[in-house]
């Protein structure tokens, strides 16, 4: 992952607060209508970051069922199991998507959210998915592709370079027009394709938009040309188009359902 973001426990933080953004809360609604669980059933959370979505899925599978969540980040291993300790049949564990640490055939239900992007592998990622489900087992993908992008700006030449820089924190910032043929090739069946979309028609310090720049900010400050002192200028002009009314973001993202056959 070089040149990606690192998530230390700082980044886990900011990660959680936009997480609990009514922009990300619905987008979590709608990823738990698409997995479909029920009680009893066995599910697994790919990059389970700060652990909101699983403790979601262990309240609908109950205790009569069990849901593992995995991540390569140690400090988000840590949030996530905090979040759901009282849930004794909801077991956060580390690992990678290329390398799932759950047996073949356990698995009623595997859902990633944001985070095949930043997965070298993909073929390798969705072999394990479709490893670790039962027969009928579905997977549930939720994704960005960056080029879906509008966001408002005073500088528009400016804004085009930060973004390209930004694209450098992910291994495929365009992985969702890519996902159909992807998962054919695995060997999953799509039976649902749908548009997510983040929008933040006015400036909210409680938002996605809100969130995700300063992450931008802090991650292209000093990076392939644009100095701090750009990248510092870039957020103001946003904050400052909020301030006049004039402030504008759209961001899509694509879920998909596929089952294993």
């Amino acid at each position: 992952m070089s040149g990606m973001i690192e998530f230390d426990a700082a980044a886990a933080k900011a990660v959680e607060a936009m997480y609990l953004t009514p922009d990300v809360v619905g987008q979590r609604t709608h990823v738990m209508a698409a997995m479909g669980l029920r009680p009893g059933m066995a599910a697994l959370d790919i990059g389970v970051g700060p652990g909101l979505l699983a403790h979601d899925m262990g309240k609908a599978v109950t205790a009569a069922g069990s849901v593992t969540g995995v991540d390569m980040s140690r400090a988000m291993v840590a949030m996530a199991a905090e979040r759901c300790a009282d849930m004794d049949w909801v077991t956060i564990e580390h690992g990678e998507a290329e390398q799932l640490p759950v047996a073949s055939g356990s698995m009623d239900v595997v859902v990633s959210t944001q985070v095949y992007e930043y997965v070298t592998d993909m073929g390798a990622a969705l072999h394990e998915a479709k490893r670790v489900l039962k027969p009928g087992g579905r997977l549930v993908v939720l994704d960005t592709d960056w080029d879906s992008i509008v966001w408002h700006s005073s500088n528009r030449d400016r804004m085009e370079r930060v973004l390209k820089v930004w694209d450098q924190h992910l291994a495929d910032p365009h992985l969702p027009r890519k996902l159909p043929a992807l998962l054919h090739d695995a060997g999953l069946v799509v039976t649902r394709r749908e548009l997510i979309p983040l929008f933040n028609p006015d400036w909210n310090p409680h938002s996605y938009s809100a969130g995700i720049m300063m992450g931008i900010l802090n991650f292209v400050s000093g990076r392939d040309g644009i100095s701090e002192d750009e990248a510092r200028a870039w957020a103001d002009d946003l904050q400052a188009l909020g301030r006049e009314g004039h402030y504008f973001f759209s961001l899509n993202r694509y879920l998909f359902v596929a089952v294993k056959g």
